[in-house]
């Protein structure tokens, strides 16, 4: 698999994914619902994805944020 995410994307996404993880089980108040799965989806996908470096959606749009192709 090819790699489609830079450095600074990926670290990104983990800081959202954290962000999202801790809105849904950290907060004093935790976001509940539809909102509370919604957010837990989210950052998983951002997780396996900054881990994997490839984003199936850059893929599809042509995106590349990284400087070599491995």
């Amino acid at each position: 698999m090819l790699t489609n995410m830079g450095r600074f994307d990926r670290i990104l996404r983990l800081v959202i994914a954290a962000a999202l993880l801790f809105g849904a089980f950290g907060a004093a108040s935790p976001i509940s619902g539809a909102l509370f799965w919604i957010a837990v989806i989210v950052a998983v996908v951002f997780v396996v994805t900054a881990l994997a470096g490839f984003c199936p959606l850059y893929r599809i749009v042509g995106l590349n944020t990284c400087r070599t192709v491995k």
